[in-house]
């Protein structure tokens, strides 16, 4: 009988709130497991592990220093939820370590960055993965598999992504997201960058030819981004558009429309449930005669999931893991591609909010 392949070991860098989830999430996943919490206050660590009680599914150790997990030769992977301006240097010495690096998104505050960081993982033969959960889920898989049907949805034409959440006065005066020296991509950093994904995601990951940002734009006395929109073109005439905000109601949808068939999410990047997602399809549908209805309603579509979907993200990383160790693979280039190419793209929307809404070419 095989031997039983032992956990993926998970240190935290940070107390962020996100880093509660993650948590929660890498204790849910079958091969993983959480030993440290790292923070720069040894108090605020310890307190992190007793708030979410952490002390109940194991031994969580309070590290107070983030050097001190890097340097823990027990731990094989770090999650690093830091603010963004804080990544380049965090998640370049986890690297150095040779601690595989699961980063929270956006991953970078430009690609320069994101691809010093991508050689660090890559020279040092360790798995980088960002922290996009809402591709993990199995809903997701099924998506690509209704998209990618020929005959019933037909070549991808137009997408649309949206991403917002009427943020609080205190959060617009005091959350690192809007901090020029910790998160200076603002709203197109946090919630831009799952719009960049789902549309990416869409096309299989094929750039646009194109990216324009649109003058639908707002920006705090800082001159960090609170709201703004942006259109893509790609050459075989297939178009995109996206907006993101801190300053509206709650959104999280993608809409992709085909030749021959349709697909709707409301609750892309958190599903309603943790249970199960769903999504609407339609294929084929028409205006009834005079207008007055469809000749098909969409067929919603939905997908059960036995763990929720960030635990998913920390599985499939783990597992990673674990087949690199057993079989002395290299990392896999699929999670750092994706990233770069969601970099590349909010890279040019900046560019182009920044020269006053001029088209960037890719």
């Amino acid at each position: 009988m095989a031997e039983k392949e032992e956990p993926i070991r998970f240190g935290i860098l940070g107390c962020a709130e996100i880093a509660r989830k993650l948590s929660r999430a890498i204790f849910l996943a079958p091969h993983a497991v959480l030993v440290a919490v790292g923070s720069r206050s040894l108090d605020k660590a310890r307190r992190f592990i007793a708030d979410n009680a952490l002390t109940l599914v194991g031994s969580v150790r309070a590290v107070g220093s983030y050097d001190a997990v890097l340097d823990d030769p027990t731990i094989d992977a770090v999650y690093v939820p830091l603010p963004t301006g804080l990544h380049l240097t965090w998640a370049v010495a986890a690297a150095e370590r040779r601690k595989h690096v699961l980063l929270e998104k956006p991953a970078a505050l430009c690609v320069s960055d994101l691809d010093r960081i991508l050689e660090a993982c890559a020279s040092n033969g360790v798995q980088f993965m960002d922290g996009s959960m809402w591709v993990h889920h199995p809903r997701t898989a099924k998506m690509r598999e209704m998209i990618s049907d020929s005959n019933r949805f037909g070549r991808v034409k137009t997408i649309h992504s949206s991403s917002s959440f009427l943020a609080t006065p205190l959060f617009l005066e005091n959350n690192i997201r809007v901090k020029p020296d910790l998160d200076s991509l603002g709203a197109l950093g946090d919630l831009g960058w799952y719009c960049i994904g789902s549309i990416l995601w869409a096309v299989d990951y094929q750039l646009p030819n194109t990216v324009t940002a649109l003058p639908s734009l707002h920006l705090n006395q800082a001159g960090i981004i609170l709201s703004c929109a942006s259109s893509f073109h790609w050459e075989d005439g297939k178009v995109a558009t996206f907006h993101c905000s801190f300053l509206y109601h709650v959104s999280m949808d993608l809409s992709v429309q085909g030749a021959s068939g349709s697909l709707r999410v409301h609750d892309l990047a958190i599903p309603f449930r943790e249970d199960s997602a769903s999504f609407e399809f339609n294929c084929g549908a028409e205006f009834a005669e005079l207008h007055i209805g469809w000749t098909r309603k969409p067929e919603e579509v939905v997908v059960a999931t036995s763990l929720p979907q960030e635990a998913l993200m920390v599985e499939e990383f783990a597992k990673q893991v674990q087949l690199m160790r057993s079989s002395r693979c290299p990392p896999t280039a699929k999670w750092p591609d994706i990233s770069r190419k969601t970099q590349l793209v909010l890279d040019a929307v900046k560019k182009s909010i920044e020269t006053e809404f001029k088209p960037v070419f890719l």
